[in-house]
């Protein structure tokens, strides 16, 4: 009798790898992706380095097989800050930003071994759940950590009622700023939308692992995420972060549909998915809104940022200014690698606001608005996130918490306001310390004053 071939499941390492190889054969190293891209300059890149398009891209193949690329390819790899202007440059399917995410994760591997990777992996997850567990808890009672799937979810029985719709994917980090998740909740309430929430550190995406290079752990963790969200009757899932809508989109996703032969779910970012229903909103938005405001402004995933200018002309009294500052990288959390150049364009955004004379300066993503929202105690406007102003229109309101401590700038003031809240939830006082500083260091453009006026009122209800 013949001996059956051996044949070897795909793995998830397998499966990645195959399609970055097959994505690297498709590229024409046409160098568009380089020409386009608006932040090559800030990553470092020499002129003559610029002006050589087709090196780049040579190199980020070559650092994509096994090699060390070019110095500008390292340069561009690293200063990636996830625009997406290069994926609407090709002409030929490619995404070279996938190319570029890929890059990272070889050079990572080159640099380290597997149990530094592991060990990096785990200790940067572990930083992010500390933050977001407790920065959350600082400001919810269990009700509302409930609502945002924090709390402990029952076991299923034989009476649990139907899948819902779709399931609203919260990411971790917008735990932080949680007034904005659950305005969300509530548009969608009024929208009579049946969902479910998860999200949160035990629903991790696998980006923290990944970005270090342990792809095997951001596979578990990722298939592990995904299996759990695979429960709406739609087969949608709504999600809030635009880094995890792109690490599964652009990654996981496709990479789980190669070893599974099938997609477990489609994902749209939750202001597609209102813009998609605007009519539905229209009617609600009831009370008028007198603001003039300008929207600050990340392209990284194509259409979010013009649905959520359609969002805010559909309420009544918003008019919308345009700056005409750039609008670069996926959120402002990804301009992180290069410090310099968010500072600068941070300060000259607000400068310009304040110039126009708008009455709010308004983001789409919680990471935008954590990194924004203290300046509101230095500047004549307001800090606001999109929500908000949907919410006002609509008379939904959800007290900014995050904001208010924030604008403190003191450790020992936020844990004196926050003391019931950390007794309630029985958080170590020195971990808590911990996460506080973090929030506060969280300031790319310094505030321009050195001390913070007394807090306007307390803690409000919800």
């Amino acid at each position: 009798m013949d001996a059956k071939p051996d044949i070897t499941p795909e793995t998830f390492e397998s499966a990645l790898q195959a399609r970055a190889d097959a994505m690297a054969e498709a590229c024409t190293r046409c160098g568009k992706c380089v020409e386009v891209c608006p932040t090559i300059e800030a990553a470092g890149l020499s002129l003559e380095q610029r002006q050589n398009p087709v090196d780049v891209i040579d190199g980020i193949i070559d650092i994509l097989h096994h090699g060390e690329g070019n110095e500008a390819a390292r340069k561009w790899a690293d200063g990636c800050l996830l625009s997406g202007e290069c994926i609407k440059a090709c002409d030929y399917g490619v995404n070279p930003r996938f190319l570029l995410y890929m890059a990272r994760i070889q050079m990572a591997q080159t640099k380290h071994d597997a149990a530094t990777m592991r060990r990096g992996g785990v200790e940067a997850f572990r930083l992010v759940a500390r933050d977001s567990n407790h920065i959350a808890r600082l400001q919810l009672d269990d009700a509302l950590l409930e609502r945002l799937g924090q709390g402990v979810r029952p076991s299923p029985s034989p009476a649990t009622p139907e899948p819902p719709d779709f399931v609203f994917y919260t990411g971790c980090n917008v735990l932080k700023t949680p007034h904005i998740a659950l305005l969300a909740l509530d548009i969608m309430d009024a929208l009579e939308i049946r969902y479910d929430v998860m999200g949160g550190p035990t629903h991790c995406c696998g980006i923290v692992p990944m970005r270090l290079g342990d792809v095997a752990t951001s596979g578990r963790v990722a298939e592990n995420t995904i299996d759990k969200l695979s429960q709406s009757k739609t087969g949608q899932v709504v999600s809030w972060c635009p880094s995890c809508q792109v690490q599964f989109t652009e990654t996981t996703l496709p990479t789980i549909e190669k070893t599974r032969g099938a997609k477990p779910f489609e994902m749209t970012p939750f202001t597609l998915f209102i813009r998609k229903r605007l009519d539905r909103l229209r009617p609600l938005l009831r009370q008028l809104v007198p603001l003039r405001i300008a929207l600050h402004r990340h392209p990284g995933i194509a259409g979010v940022v013009e649905a959520a200018e359609d969002i805010l002309r559909a309420v009544p009294g918003v008019k919308i200014v345009d700056l005409q500052q750039p609008a670069v990288g996926l959120q402002s959390n990804n301009l992180r690698m290069l410090p310099a150049y968010r500072r600068e364009l941070q300060e000259r955004e607000l400068a310009a606001a304040e110039a126009a004379g708008i009455d709010a300066l308004v983001a789409v993503y919680h990471s935008d608005h954590r990194e924004l929202c203290a300046h509101e105690r230095d500047w004549p406007f307001r800090i606001m996130n999109m929500y908000e102003i949907v919410g006002l229109s609509m008379g939904l309101h959800r007290d900014d918490h995050f904001k208010r401590l924030k604008i403190m700038q003191d450790v020992d003031a936020i844990l004196a306001d926050c003391r019931d809240l950390i007794e309630q939830h029985g958080l170590n006082p020195e971990t808590t310390r911990l996460a506080v500083q973090a929030m506060l260091d969280e300031q790319p453009a310094p505030l321009r004053g050195t001390t913070a006026p007394s807090p306007a009122c307390g803690r409000g209800p919800g």
